[in-house]
């Protein structure tokens, strides 16, 4: 058995091998029958217009041969990087702000320690990478500067595309357009998403919400750091890529979908909790195991467990929940 994911990343010692190969080699299937549909896709010309079949195949998942150039197109990071021919050098090259990149410096080591690529031992070492796109993005977005959570995705990012500057067009995307000021200093947007996710469990699995109110357990202890990490760490990386292929077409509302899907499968497991610490303690066990690994299926049920879930429903969520926030403040 290889230690060792397709990502660099070093599977745990509790590491399930025999229901991963099971599905892995049911899941090969899928991945080849796939591949060959976005090939004819493409065409060899290397753009798709956004449309309903290119959504469906969205869904369904991109080939990794693929991935980096599909989210480049539908993020709208290629329009941005072609309009701005030399900005990521210039970035590179211009004055540094000596904090931003101090705490740059500071999280290094701390991304993905279980990540063979991002060793100080690897060839070519993907931290030279992640400080690079992480400076730039901080000097580029000087509202956002540098926020712990963004080293993870732009590592991600960096994994996939294998391209420095695509992964900060890439960060650009999701972080300037995609999550609403999620990495602000005030982190005001991510505060009110825990809020809208909040208010969706009362209209969708009032039972799960009763027992967080009777409990006193605030949402932000058991999801801030779906949110915050887009799910990095907490599911298994062919199933977190699967969402981000979502994620970069249709928009922050595929978080609430993943979430509510979690919370909703497992309602039952989650009502056991008697107390506090058990509450936290299920939402920890509920991103593990067969459900989630099923990449394909489990990406199925986000689109039909959580039944409609509109855009307009949360901008709406979203405006009366930030007031609240705001007025607390």
């Amino acid at each position: 058995f290889c230690r060792v994911d397709p990502y660099g990343f070093e599977r745990p010692d509790d590491f399930d091998y025999a229901s991963y190969e099971a599905f892995f080699s049911r899941y090969l299937v899928v991945l080849t029958r796939r591949a060959i549909k976005w090939s004819k896709l493409l065409k060899g010309n290397n753009s798709i217009q956004k449309s309903l079949k290119v959504k469906r195949y969205i869904r369904k998942g991109i080939p990794n041969e693929h991935r980096a150039l599909i989210w480049m197109i539908v993020s709208g990071a290629q329009t941005n990087m072609e309009q701005n021919p030399g900005y990521y050098h210039r970035l590179l090259e211009g004055e540094k702000n000596d904090k931003l990149v101090e705490a740059i410096k500071t999280d290094m080591n701390r991304t993905f320690p279980d990540n063979v690529k991002f060793r100080k031992t690897a060839d070519p070492c993907l931290q030279h990478t992640l400080y690079n796109v992480l400076v730039a993005y901080g000097h580029h977005n000087k509202a956002v500067g540098y926020c712990q959570g963004m080293n993870f995705i732009a590592g991600y990012l960096i994994l996939i595309t294998k391209n420095e500057e695509e992964s900060f067009w890439l960060l650009d995307a999701l972080i300037g357009r995609i999550l609403p000021d999620y990495y602000s200093p005030a982190m005001l947007g991510l505060k009110t998403d825990q809020e809208v996710l909040g208010e969706l469990v009362k209209m969708k699995v009032p039972a799960v919400a009763e027992l967080m109110e009777r409990h006193g357990v605030m949402w932000t202890l058991v999801v801030s750091r779906w949110f915050i990490c887009l799910f990095i760490d907490i599911l298994p990386v062919e199933t977190v890529l699967r969402i981000w292929d979502c994620l970069f077409y249709e928009g922050s509302k595929i978080i609430f979908r993943v979430a509510l899907t979690l919370i909703k499968q497992h309602q039952a497991f989650i009502l056991e909790a008697t107390n506090f610490p058990d509450i936290c303690d299920k939402f920890k066990q509920i991103t593990k195991g067969t459900f989630v690994t099923e990449c394909h299926s489990f990406m199925q049920k986000i689109f039909t467990d959580p039944g409609s879930l509109s855009m307009a429903t949360i901008n709406k969520l979203r405006e009366t929940c930030r007031e609240k926030l705001l007025s607390q403040g």
